[in-house]
């Protein structure tokens, strides 16, 4: 990761850490940069925050200023930016969104050419651009200067093609949907209406500082309580740029990314469409996933945490799917990126197709207790690579044996050690981070 740009993006609270003129000059940049050899075609689509509008302007300004033209997609999906880029010759995307951050956050991500998060040589580029450290681009002029281009229509292609990917309709299924009011509001209900099922929405009506408030994939429990309280069929969930879901069923149980992948990638095994006979999972997938795939005769890679490491793993192998427990979920035959609706319209037809509730195919996988603990240090390396924590740690795994696992990484962002240990029980969970916990603390490795 970067100075600026982390896996998901260069994000921030607006106009503290992440501010209008970052965006007019990330806009500069992307705008030269691939307008070097010809006129450069930028998609943009932003959520629902109040600033969202403010930096789609910066950036425009930026892009048009650097010669190249601007394509606006409004208020859309983070996904509908990476299918618009895939099929519309783009050159660049750029979503505006803070994904499930608070309303006062936003982020600006990045796609390359293909749909896919930009490569990590180019954020470095515009990172010394922001620093200085690159000397000024020249400005546009005369018939040069960039133009900006109404694209709503590309967000309706979008539609269309959600609609077209289900073998079969959704007639009189009823369906629960939160919007979390963002991106989704604008999308999600005509692709279900259009299918045909009984769609009932909440969450749906933005006003620029409601988005992930108390909503939508972050807050599962209001959809658990309206799937229960409608007598509805299942119920989806989305953040606020719509790139992740997480699902419930008719009884008001979470099913979570471990438990979509395992729904999906056995519903593909079983439809002869799960390419390598594996799905890619990062390494905090809970155990009971992988004790389920083996059940099945199913593989999988793991990853480091980020879903840009899945999509790198998937592109690289060619598998059919792969994703987060927290509901970021990558179909490659479909999509570029985590799309929410899409794995929304993947599960619905795994319950169509196999005439079963949700309820039905995600109890077959069993999960394990989970205990996770935060431990702030002053060094996360040293504090790692500790002899006596490795051995702790070492010791756990064995003692732990198939029954378990104990996990210990480093935090992307901040200065912790996160111990994670899955097992029967949560107090064998409870036990062994313990352990290791009270071993970083012997150690003098913890700060306050």
């Amino acid at each position: 990761m970067g100075k600026y740009f982390g896996t998901d993006g260069f994000r921030g609270e607006a106009n503290v850490k992440l501010t209008v003129d970052n965006a007019f000059k990330v806009g500069r940049y992307v705008g030269w940069y691939y307008g070097r050899k010809h006129k450069a075609k930028i998609v943009i689509g932003k959520d629902t925050r109040r600033s969202s509008y403010m930096f789609e302007y910066a950036l425009v300004a930026g892009l048009t200023a650097s010669g190249a033209d601007a394509y606006l997609l409004h208020v859309t999906t983070t996904p509908s930016v990476s299918f618009a880029v895939r099929t519309e010759d783009f050159d660049c995307g750029i979503m505006i969104s803070a994904s499930h951050n608070p309303f006062y956050d936003n982020g600006i991500k990045l796609l390359n050419g293909n749909g896919q998060k930009i490569e990590a040589e180019i954020e470095a580029r515009i990172e010394a651009y922001l620093d200085g450290e690159i000397e000024e681009l020249p400005l546009a002029t005369g018939a040069d200067i960039g133009r900006t281009v109404d694209f709503a229509s590309g967000r309706n292609r979008y539609i269309g093609y959600l609609i077209s990917i289900p073998s079969r309709d959704f007639k009189n299924v009823r369906v629960g949907l939160d919007c979390a009011n963002g991106s989704s509001s604008a999308i999600a209900k005509s692709v279900f209406d259009a299918l045909q099922a009984k769609t009932y929405v909440i969450n749906n009506t933005p006003d620029g500082t409601n988005i992930n408030t108390n909503c939508g994939s972050t807050h599962i429990e209001v959809l658990q309580k309206f799937v229960v309280d409608k007598g509805l069929d299942i119920g989806f969930a989305y953040d606020g740029d719509a790139d992740r879901c997480i699902a419930v069923d008719h009884r008001g149980n979470v099913i979570d990314g471990d438990k979509i992948m395992y729904v999906c990638g056995k519903y593909l095994k079983e439809e002869g469409k799960l390419n390598g006979n594996k799905v890619v999972t990062t390494v905090m997938s809970n155990l009971g996933l992988y004790k389920a795939f083996d059940r099945e005769g199913i593989g999988y890679e793991q990853t480091a945490v980020g879903d840009k490491y899945v999509a790198e793993n998937m592109l690289e192998n060619n598998y059919s799917i792969g994703g987060e427990q927290s509901g970021h979920i990558i179909f490659s035959r479909y999509a570029a990126t985590g799309d929410g609706i899409l794995t929304s319209l993947m599960l619905m037809e795994a319950c169509v197709e196999k005439k079963a509730t949700l309820c039905d195919l995600a109890k077959e996988m069993k999960v394990y207790p989970q205990v996770l603990r935060n431990v702030r240090v002053a060094d996360k390396q040293t504090a790692r690579e500790n002899p006596k924590v490795k051995a702790a740690v070492e010791k756990a795994a064995k003692e732990l044996g198939d029954g378990g696992r104990i996990l210990v990484r480093e935090s992307g962002t901040e200065p912790l050690i996160r111990v994670m240990v899955e097992a029967e029980s949560d107090e064998t969970c409870h036990k062994y981070v313990d352990d290791v916990v009270k071993v970083i603390e012997a150690e003098g490795l913890i700060v306050e």
